[in-house]
């Protein structure tokens, strides 16, 4: 996710650059066809050319919302994962303890019991936030689009694509379990199923009473709510027939946009060279530039043409980026910074040491 208030022109130009040219190129052939060939029946009527604009911006605009619902439906999620985590780890910190035990356990004991759940709970999280970044099929086009890969490449890093999950989940869980954790499809999942199994010792044992241990699990099945929930946004893609339709009238409107707008910039020559007419000193040689411009106004239809399609296109590839939360992209839920302000948290909560220092990220941007 982008930090600063004001996303920066010249990063929007580096993104979008490759488009400008093709829509600069592509503005110019019917100028060039009607202006130098003499086609001057090359031309559309402004007023179908407005309606398909219309329609066209109304359904980049459903894409767009539909877009913005799953990017902040996800965020709201995590904010859940966020409580949950610590509520997860209050609990744990007050609710085992001797009080129910046959044997009592030493102060040491009882942290290690609850430093070994809190780093469980972590483990969990960068499962989790491993698996959302994975590359589903509808996701790949993004990532090798050369415009994203080389924004990608230069702009920010996305940890998940950089640093292995054994690497980084094995601190937190034992060697034994690692291997049991990922000798299964969903390492998330597992994570869970062990810290319900391990809360049932806990509870056998007399270090956790019914009431506090069927707490204890209620958050756990939080924990998969919000987890379900992640992975329905990350597995079910926005529908392809809305965004295959919508990119398709996106480029029949920028393909026809040169040919409308070019007759209206020549009406606006021919306005100027009526003007001149009418001017009784024709010799100046500011005259001679005025009358240049006229004849040749139309050309200005391509910088115009230009522009339109360069605004409707990045509304369109905005919402393309923004369909898909947890892909990895600038403007995406920042899942692994919170990852990281989540263990911090949670690790201070119960006076855990070794904590790690917030992620420090390239060029503002935070994922």
């Amino acid at each position: 996710m982008y930090t600063k208030r004001i996303f920066p022109i010249k990063g929007v130009l580096k993104w979008t650059m490759r488009d400008l040219l093709l829509f600069f190129f592509l503005s110019s052939i019917p100028v060039l066809l009607f202006d130098i060939a003499g086609w001057k029946w090359l031309h559309v009527p402004w007023l179908p050319l407005g309606v398909l604009g219309t329609a066209t911006a109304f359904v980049i605009g459903f894409k767009n919302n539909a877009s913005y619902d799953r990017l902040w439906e996800a965020r709201k999620i995590w904010g859940g994962i966020v409580n949950a985590s610590r509520t997860w780890t209050i609990m744990l910190k007050d609710f085992i303890t001797n009080e129910h035990t046959k044997t009592k356990l030493s102060n040491e004991e009882l942290y290690g019991i609850k430093r070994e759940l809190v780093h469980r709970h972590i483990a969990w999280l960068t499962a989790l936030r491993y698996q959302l970044r994975k590359e589903k099929p509808w996701e790949i086009h993004l990532k090798q689009n050369r415009a994203n890969r080389k924004f990608r490449e230069s702009q920010f890093i996305v940890c998940e694509d950089t640093y292995p999950i054994a690497d980084t989940i094995k601190p937190y869980i034992s060697e034994k379990e690692y291997n049991k954790v990922f000798a299964k499809g969903n390492q998330a999942s597992q994570l869970l199923g062990l810290q319900s199994t391990r809360l049932r010792e806990l509870k056998e044992k007399g270090l956790l009473d019914d009431f506090r241990h069927m707490e204890l699990v209620n958050v756990l099945k939080e924990l998969y709510t919000l987890q379900g929930k992640s992975e329905r946004i990350k597995n079910f893609p926005y529908p392809r027939q809305y965004a295959t339709m919508n990119y398709l009238f996106v480029w029949i409107f920028i393909l026809l946009i040169p040919f409308g707008i070019m007759s209206e910039f020549e009406k606006i020559g021919n306005h100027i060279l009526i003007d001149l007419a009418n001017h009784t000193s024709h010799t100046s040689f500011l005259h001679q530039v005025q009358v240049f411009i006229g004849e040749k106004f139309v050309w200005f239809s391509i910088l115009f043409s230009t522009l339109i399609s360069w605004v409707f296109h990045t509304m369109e590839k905005i919402g393309e980026n923004s369909e898909n939360p947890f892909k990895g992209g600038p403007n995406d839920v920042p899942i692994t910074d919170m990852s990281r302000g989540i263990e911090i948290d949670i690790r201070q909560l119960i006076d855990d040491t070794d904590i790690p220092d917030p992620y420090v990220w390239k060029n503002d941007i935070i994922m």
